[in-house]
């Protein structure tokens, strides 16, 4: 369970960022003082994109609200409208083991969490049925939820799904290990969001289950569309008679604990109506929400890749939507930078110095890849406007049923082909690819972008663009030729800087260029 959140209505939380705008911006923000300059950005390898930037939990006061991910402190002013990002202050609540048997012992007998509710405890906690720990010698035919009320020894237990809804669905071949990730205390009502481990065959349903302490009821909820995702956060809105869920979602794989799903989901039980708003269908900047606040009209919403605030009750307007982009800077060294187009390539393009242009005495930094794994010598990626054109033969677009070799249809989370740069998403006038769109890989070479293998015996992919931004020039069933703005220094000559950036609306918006293509495929 990441945290326990208690739904209540603070009278002192904003209204409206543009109702209050006007107003603060000439009122004292009351905020922490403003570091002298931009924490450095702690990178040791690839998986510190995702660890570094994903919230973990949200501190809202009356001042301020605190982001706060592993290492960094993402501290929004209300007074102001501004960002302070600073060293982290997240302590988490909960240690892992500390060894593999204390691990699987803990498998075996998961720890009880507890609420209180009205001056009294209860106690629950998921498992797998029959528990396969610490021998697996059975294997688990269903996911229980235990729940101990007050002033009582042994616990309830009620069947969340079995072994065989689960392969119905086509969600796992067998029961991944249950994880309770959000647990609410709503109008006197307590909901527990339930996620299922995913990979390597193992699966689950999506489950949340409403407990009603008066009437010692449970009720569990499972949308059929939502039953193959991870459930990261949950937030409820509206009134009690029809309450709005508000879900963070993603999917994971074998070696890739964070892979995109459906998003930011807004579900209404009473109707049962589903509403999926992801970074290819709405301005949500980022593909991964991992933590949600609910502030009367407000819902914030925070992202591997950024930060959005928006008002909940008018999502389909790009008006209701204000967002905030992670974004690395770098200085530009006073010798300049010797530039390569590739991450393995030996020959330099040209060197960029600070001398060529106002903008260039800083960079952006867009990501950093090892080119070995065993001295962990690296490159950083940095934005290059003039940018490097690369075709890639026999490496085209497919359709996502020839892809998969089924019905599978296209999801509005996904291109709208299989393509090389299927995670780049369209944003009106160039494909851009969030942080949290580059899977960890934490098998098979690594994340991959617009790549080849091509180079015998090395570790890594000669990878030409890992989130640079994209043209796309031609595109057929066996060949893709695109144009990426960025290039590759050796690491050892910049130290970037973490900052927030406010996301603006291109000024012109074109259609996205794959639908054409789509269309004669």
């Amino acid at each position: 369970m990441k945290r326990l959140i208690v739904l209540l209505s603070l009278s002192f939380l904003i209204n409206s960022c543009t109702d209050n705008q006007q107003n603060n911006r000439t009122s004292n923000p009351n905020c922490p003082n403003k570091p002298e300059s931009n924490p450095v950005f702690k990178l040791e390898n690839e998986a510190d994109f995702y660890d570094n930037l994903q919230s973990l939990d949200i501190i809202p006061t009356e001042d301020i609200i605190t982001f706060q991910s592993r290492h960094y402190d993402f501290i929004f002013c209300r007074g102001n409208q501004t960002w302070i990002v600073q060293e982290g202050s997240y302590k988490p609540t909960e240690l892992p083991p500390k060894d593999y048997e204390a691990a699987i012992a803990q498998l075996g007998d998961p720890p009880f969490q507890s609420l209180e509710w009205q001056d009294k405890t209860y106690q629950y906690r998921v498992l797998l049925d029959p528990n396969p720990f610490p021998d697996f010698q059975v294997e688990p035919k269903q996911v229980v939820l235990e729940l101990i009320q007050p002033d009582q020894e042994d616990p309830q237990r009620h069947s969340l799904y079995t072994l065989d809804q689960v392969k119905a669905k086509k969600a796992g071949i067998q029961l991944g290990i249950p994880e309770i990730t959000i647990s609410i205390v709503h109008n006197d009502r307590f909901y527990w969001a339930i996620s299922p481990e995913q990979g390597e065959g193992n699966g689950g349903i999506a489950t949340i289950v409403t407990y009603d302490p008066t009437a010692d009821k449970i009720t569990v909820i499972q949308p059929p569309a939502l039953a193959k995702q991870q459930i990261n956060d949950l937030a409820i809105a509206g009134t009690s008679s029809e309450p709005i869920f508000w879900i963070a979602t993603q999917t994971s794989g074998e070696g890739n604990p964070y892979l995109p799903g459906m998003g930011l989901v807004a579900y209404r039980p009473q109707s049962q109506q589903l509403k999926s708003y992801n970074a290819r269908n709405s301005p949500l900047i980022g593909v991964i929400p991992h933590e949600l606040l609910l502030e009367q009209d407000r819902l914030w919403v925070a992202t591997g890749n950024g930060i959005c605030n928006v008002l909940w009750q008018d999502l389909e307007a790009s008006e209701g939507w204000q967002c905030w982009q992670f974004e690395l800077q770098a200085e530009m060294p006073t010798e300049g930078l010797t530039l390569y187009p590739s991450l393995l390539d030996e020959t330099p393009t040209t060197t960029l110095t600070p001398t060529q242009a106002e903008e260039m005495e800083t960079v952006e930094v867009l990501w950093w890849s090892p080119q070995d794994y065993e001295t962990q010598k690296g490159r950083y990626e940095i934005a290059y406007q003039p940018g490097f054109q690369v075709t890639l033969k026999e490496n085209g677009a497919i359709s996502w049923s020839d892809f998969y070799h089924d019905s599978h249809e296209q999801q509005s989370w996904e291109a709208l082909l299989y393509w090389p740069g299927r995670d780049w998403i369209w944003r009106g006038d160039r494909f851009v690819r969030p942080f949290d769109s580059v899977p960890l890989n934490l098998v098979g070479g690594g994340p991959t972008g617009i790549s080849r293998w091509d180079m015998p015996g090395e570790q890594r992919p000669e990878i030409y663009a890992m989130r640079g931004h994209l043209d796309l020039i031609q595109l057929t069933q066996t060949l893709t030729e695109v144009k990426h703005y960025s290039g590759w220094v050796d690491d050892s000559v910049l130290q970037p800087t973490l900052k927030m950036t406010l996301v603006e609306t291109p000024s012109t918006v074109e259609p996205n260029p794959l639908a054409a293509i789509a269309k004669k495929l």
